[in-house]
């Protein structure tokens, strides 16, 4: 019997069409199987063959959703000066009752789409329902997912303070953000600008394993939330540890990254996002707190997601069937 395996290229993932607001309850689902204890998802090892990039591997297994699976994703910081992307990797599904893979599919999408999407599930339980303006540090492609995202399930939202260290990336994110959204979108000289004032911050610059941070607490406003997407390459330890909340996407691969070098000033951890969507612990309680969500990037996000666009394709005939 032969067996076969559909292949998405990038071009196939986008074309299946998968909205955003599908995208986050995909990934607020996962996070409530992982509050529940539902999940097989152990600390992504990784390899780093270059200063600040990384290889990194992401099994996971969701038994309700089906979705057991693997993203091969890397980070190569240097790429963008060779017109490359920063983020590529495959992502691979396997059939949990067999072992036989099922599908393999670009993972760009994927982690562009399920990135900003965690970072609303968190903004829906730590974010004020109010929330007016949001800050984002960092225009590439993470600064585009997570205002869509944040525009889906942050209804007050209107005004967004952008910040990038090239004025004409920069420039192109006001003008498409402005077109897309609706919104108003205010680019900003420095740091410090994009944070101050803002009911949510958004950090999506590189991961450094050397930072130097330079937001400060008294920079973090009173009843706002943040989500670092870039782990604390931008956030000074002072301005963690203002938070009166300090969440993470999930606490063993934290531990595990401290082992191997980050995160030596951050608090102590609250909850994880699955305690706080099952109610486990909980997640806003007043208007004036600071919270914090420390969102790593966790592979149940990614086979929450990739499963869905399998099915869709699968449905639509979209892809092509490779032999194995």
């Amino acid at each position: 019997m032969t067996q076969e395996v559909l292949y998405l290229s990038r071009e196939d993932v986008e074309s299946v069409g998968l909205p955003m607001a599908g995208v986050i309850d995909a990934v607020e689902a996962v996070f409530r199987e992982k509050g529940e204890g539902n999940v097989e998802m152990p600390p992504k090892p990784g390899i780093h063959p270059v200063a600040d990039s990384f290889i990194h591997a992401m099994p996971a297994y969701v038994p309700s959703m089906q979705a057991a699976g693997m993203k091969w994703v890397s980070g190569f910081p240097s790429n963008l000066k060779r017109g490359l992307p920063y983020i590529s990797g495959l992502l691979i599904l396997n059939d949990p009752v067999t072992g036989i893979p099922t599908g393999i599919m670009d993972a760009t999408w994927v982690t562009a789409k399920r990135t900003g999407a965690a970072t609303a599930v968190a903004a829906r339980y730590l974010a004020r329902e109010d929330s007016k303006t949001v800050g984002i540090l960092g225009c590439g492609v993470q600064g585009r997912t997570n205002l869509e995202a944040l525009m889906v399930v942050c209804e007050s939202l209107e005004h967004v303070k952008a910040y990038d260290t090239d004025g004409k990336v920069l420039r192109k994110y006001a003008d498409d953000m402005r077109s897309e959204h609706g919104v108003t979108v205010t680019p900003v000289a420095s740091p410090r600008n994009a944070v101050e004032g803002c009911d949510i911050v958004v950090t999506a610059g590189p991961i450094l394993k050397h930072p130097s941070p330079v937001i400060e607490s008294s920079w973090f406003e009173e009843g706002a939330f943040a989500c670092p997407l870039d782990f604390d390459s931008y956030w000074k330890a002072e301005a963690m540890h203002a938070a009166d909340k300090f969440c993470t996407d999930d606490k063993d691969q934290l531990a595990y990254y401290q082992t191997v070098g980050y995160f030596s000033g951050i608090p102590e951890v609250h909850a994880d996002l699955g305690e706080v969507v099952t109610g486990r612990k909980p997640g806003r309680e007043s208007g004036s707190e600071r919270t914090m969500s420390m969102n790593l990037g966790v592979a149940i996000e990614d086979m929450a997601t990739a499963v869905r666009i399998l099915e869709k394709a699968k449905a639509e005939g979209i892809g092509t069937w490779l032999p194995l």
